[in-house]
């Protein structure tokens, strides 16, 4: 894989304020990063390649095709070859499903998106798993994690997303929503339905639903701390009564709040080891939040989603909020009129030629 320049090539894209390239470049940063997970690394050919899908030289289907060339033209590989060639094909086909507006929130979309990434990679690409799994993790001392038991993964499925779907986000504090999204994620990723590659289709499922909320989330934190958030959901799902370790999303909430919220918490790795001794003062003391504490305002995620899409382009029109959120005008209307409510914006220079002043 390139070095850590890849991010500052890809950075740059973003710095130049275009943004069709901007999205891009996040989806791939984004993509580039979740290998990290399962210990992967891309190409210098698959920076290439992304380079010219940002550019607009290729499409992301031409980029995918490009990338399925290379590696039938290379008849002899190394494990580390292979290897590289599932970071490159699974990063093309994120980059691809994030640039995807459709969303169905339902187990069988989790499923498509499985099958997607891995069609071609893993022989049980999409399909259920039908045996039981372990694995050892450097967290917990070798330890395992207890996922649900093959027999049981539709019902679970089943359950969990009909508890979610029936949960309403409205009046729901910033804060709160963010602890139950870092709970949901949690949960779905424990039953592990998937022999391989749970982690990475989690993460892209969870991005597209986020997205529903008219989120664009921080690619930094995929981008940079992938590990982490595997970590985090080992740690979240984790219990040893007898050492008084007990499952905690504490450290998922982390990650959340910086992919959603922009706050810029430390997150190491290093803290959520079983023996680590001080991690609650190591987390809260390195840490930083936005200048206007905006994980304390009292605001749903829809309308932190407007609020911070305002703060980057006061002009903004209704009709381009509704279009970059994906909600309808009159939803928007709706978050404009409590935000004002609340105090937290409001018009100057009439309607027509004004702006928006944002008071927090």
């Amino acid at each position: 894989m390139p070095d850590k320049n890849w991010q500052f090539e890809l950075e740059e894209y973003i710095k130049q304020g275009e943004p069709e390239r901007a999205e891009k470049s996040e989806a791939w940063q984004t993509a580039i990063g979740l290998q990290a997970v399962d210990g992967l690394k891309t190409s210098e050919y698959l920076l290439d390649t992304a380079k010219d899908h940002i550019e607009g030289k290729i499409t992301i289907d031409e980029a995918q095709k490009r990338i399925h060339s290379y590696y039938e033209q290379r008849t002899t590989r190394t494990e580390i070859e292979n290897e590289t060639k599932e970071a490159d094909i699974v990063s093309a086909r994120i980059t691809k499903l994030l640039g995807e507006k459709a969303f169905q929130f339902s187990p069988a979309e989790w499923i498509t998106i499985h099958r997607r990434l891995f069609e071609g990679v893993f022989d049980h690409a999409g399909q259920i798993r039908k045996y039981n799994i372990s694995k050892k993790e450097w967290i917990l001392n070798g330890e395992t994690v207890i996922y649900a038991d093959f027999n049981s993964i539709k019902d679970t499925l089943d359950y969990d997303f009909a508890t979610e779907k029936q949960f309403s986000y409205e009046g729901l504090s910033v804060e709160a929503s963010v602890k139950h999204l870092a709970k949901f994620a949690s949960d779905i990723w424990q039953i592990h339905p998937f022999g391989e590659g749970n982690t990475r289709a989690t993460a892209v499922f969870m991005i597209k639903y986020m997205k529903t909320f008219g989120f664009r989330v921080n690619n930094d934190a995929f981008r940079e701390n992938s590990w982490y958030f595997r970590n985090a959901l080992v740690r979240a799902n984790y219990n040893d009564l007898q050492k008084g370790i007990h499952s905690t999303t504490k450290f998922l909430e982390l990650f959340f709040s910086n992919l959603l919220l922009g706050t810029n918490y430390e997150l190491k790795n290093r803290y959520m080891h079983v023996d680590f001794v001080d991690e609650t003062a190591s987390q809260s003391a390195k840490s930083e939040t936005p200048k206007c504490q905006i994980d304390t305002l009292k605001c749903t995620l829809e309308e932190l989603a407007v609020l911070d899409l305002i703060k980057k382009n006061p002009s903004v029109k209704q009709a381009e909020l509704a279009e970059q959120t994906g909600k309808s005008v009159r939803s928007i209307k709706r978050i404009i009129d409590s935000l004002k409510e609340k105090q937290y914006i409001c018009r100057v220079d009439g309607k027509r030629y004004g702006k928006w002043d944002v008071l927090v």
